[in-house]
């Protein structure tokens, strides 16, 4: 039987997830090829190279449930989502998606979240290169132009605000530190930023995330600091900004008539 190559790759790579072609016509050969010995071996290859691969991008959820646990969920989740990049580090964009609607992990709310953390600190490491805005940089503009600035954060810089204190545990387990206790269960804000080759990591508060956001948003430095404060009155915006811009946020744009407000 004469089968087109693109039509063969269909088949085998549905083979390795374990779908069965009955009722189709292609049932008769690949049922030949599955019962071959190393067909098994090469889908338990496959298999554990995508676990592998899952435990590599998503460590600090590990560390958290444990190997056995884990490697028993992500086989789950390759079996659902297969890869389709040869970039491995990619693999498991949706996984977090996966844990908030995995029964097991219903008893650890925290977990989908953590997971959502893992991924952040892959986007954050793979970013392109940026020139980071110094503190000495912004202190040099002009009075009157300060206010008027438009700070937008460089390409290796995620954040994100959590309902649970996912950031501590996620700390925490990063840093090998034993959790604080008692724990509070609130919500609490995340930065994750590289800079000089080191990805770094800190809390942030509600101001700080409503800042980010206005930046992000296009908002002049005035705007954006008006919103943070407005979000959080107690907030000392002063350390927040020396903060951010020791963890290198922002992005220089020297000379881009944006970031001097002129838009």
């Amino acid at each position: 039987m004469s089968v087109s190559l693109g039509r063969f790759q269909d088949a085998f790579v549905e083979a390795l997830q374990g779908v069965e072609p009955e009722g189709s016509e292609d049932a008769e050969w690949m049922r030949a090829l599955t019962k071959q010995p190393g067909f098994a071996v090469y889908r338990n290859t496959v298999m554990k190279g995508c676990v592998d691969a899952l435990r590599a991008n998503f460590p600090t959820v590990e560390r958290l449930v444990g190997p056995q646990w884990f490697a028993a969920t992500a086989a789950h989740y390759v079996r659902r989502s297969p890869p389709v990049l040869a970039q491995l580090i990619e693999y498991g964009v949706d996984f977090a998606d996966f844990l908030h609607t995995f029964e097991p992990a219903r008893e650890l709310p925290y977990l989908a979240d953590v997971a959502r953390l893992d991924r952040l600190w892959i986007e954050v490491f793979c970013a392109a290169e940026q020139p980071r805005l110094t503190l000495n940089a912004l202190a040099s503009q002009a009075p009157g132009g300060l206010a008027g600035m438009r700070l937008r954060p460089c390409a290796a810089v995620r954040w994100q605000w959590f309902p649970l204190p996912v950031f501590t545990i996620w700390s925490c387990n990063r840093e090998r530190t034993d959790l604080p206790q008692p724990l509070v269960w609130q919500g609490e804000g995340a930065l994750v930023c590289r800079l000089d080759g080191c990805v770094g990591w800190q809390t942030l508060s509600v101001g700080g995330r409503t800042f980010l956001d206005a930046c992000a948003a296009g908002h002049t430095l005035d705007e954006a600091s008006t919103l943070a404060l407005r979000a959080q009155p107690e907030l000392d915006f002063t350390d927040l900004l020396a903060r951010l811009f020791a963890a290198g946020v922002f992005v220089a744009e020297y000379g881009d008539p944006m970031s001097n407000g002129d838009r």
